[in-house]
């Protein structure tokens, strides 16, 4: 790692996004780079039943806050870089909502990086769905579940990991 803060991109916008495309700008061809850990979450159409899910967020304070989720978890493991990009608007099955991609020198805190992100963003970031049924009815908003919110009160309990160690709260040593 290096002694400068990783760097980190958040972007919140309407149009679909390229995932290699964002995964290279990420890498770059730094040789300090040795992992790349990504997630990249999509709408499903819930067996048949969404036609689409609408995504309205709170510019500024959704970037804001995804910001400081990725901050914090530069704390926690020696990242090297994040994006973080999140679609807003409304997305149908099958099609991209997020990415999350964190690179570093090793893959235990790429993983581990990637996942808090993940769990937080669920949880944390600004977002406000609206299911859009293929019955034509209203199918409402869509509140936070239970797994998620545990999901990230696991974090809380595991002490951030100092920025040499190589290693992880959830994986061991690799």
């Amino acid at each position: 790692m290096t002694a400068d803060a990783p760097q980190i991109i958040v972007r919140v916008g309407t149009e679909d996004f390229d995932v290699g495309t964002e995964i290279d700008a990420l890498q770059a061809g730094d040789p300090v780079i040795g992992a790349v850990a990504s997630f990249v979450g999509y709408c499903r159409d819930e067996g048949g039943r969404l036609a689409a899910l609408e995504l309205e967020h709170y510019p500024g304070m959704a970037e804001a806050e995804i910001g400081r989720v990725a901050a914090e978890a530069a704390g926690r493991w020696p990242l090297l870089g994040i994006i973080v990009v999140h679609r807003a608007g409304r997305i149908r099955p099958g099609e991209r909502i997020v990415l999350v991609a964190v690179s570093s020198s090793h893959r235990a805190a790429a993983f581990s990086a990637c996942e808090y992100l993940m769990d937080f963003l669920k949880t944390r970031a600004p977002f406000w769905k609206k299911e859009h049924p293929a019955a034509g009815d209203d199918g409402g908003w869509v509140e936070t579940k239970a797994d998620d919110a545990a999901r990230a009160d696991r974090w809380k309990d595991q002490a951030p990991t100092s920025p040499s160690a190589e290693g992880s709260p959830n994986l061991p040593d690799l």
